[in-house]
């Protein structure tokens, strides 16, 4: 079972949009991933690592597999909770986990793992300049 560990956590909040929503009013399963790359970027932008810059630099971030359990379902107008942490990390790539919720129901969990890729998309260490604390576990 995934779960989020006791590290640096980011809370991200939204509310759930119209365009959302399956012709149940459910939340399109494609859209949980959506809003897991919002708080995952908003996360970025936390720790302080400057992801416009490091495309700018000739590098990026890829996601290289995501595994997510779908609990509940969220609903038009829901106000959810997107927590991110990180759980791993190495040279090149590393493993964040994360948590969505709305109030204290537990909606999803993920475990988004990710590549550091230079121009051509090969995966390759990060730089010193570019490997912020905040990207390995506390």
């Amino acid at each position: 079972m995934l779960s989020i560990i006791d590290c640096m956590k980011h809370r991200t909040e939204l509310v759930v949009r119209t365009y959302e929503c399956d012709m149940n009013g459910h939340v399109n399963n494609a859209n949980y991933l959506h809003y897991l790359e919002y708080a995952r970027h908003e996360y970025l932008k936390a720790i302080g690592f400057d992801f416009a810059g490091s495309i700018e630099s000739g590098y990026g971030l890829y996601v290289t597999r995501i595994e997510i359990d779908y609990k509940r379902s969220a609903m038009l107008d829901d106000r959810l909770i997107i927590e991110s942490a990180p759980v791993k990390k190495g040279a090149v790539s590393g493993v964040m986990e994360q948590s969505i919720r709305r109030g204290d129901d537990l909606v999803t969990l993920a475990r988004v793992s990710w590549a550091f890729v230079d121009a051509t998309g090969k995966p390759t260490r990060i730089p010193p300049e570019l490997d912020v604390p905040g990207l390995s576990p506390a």
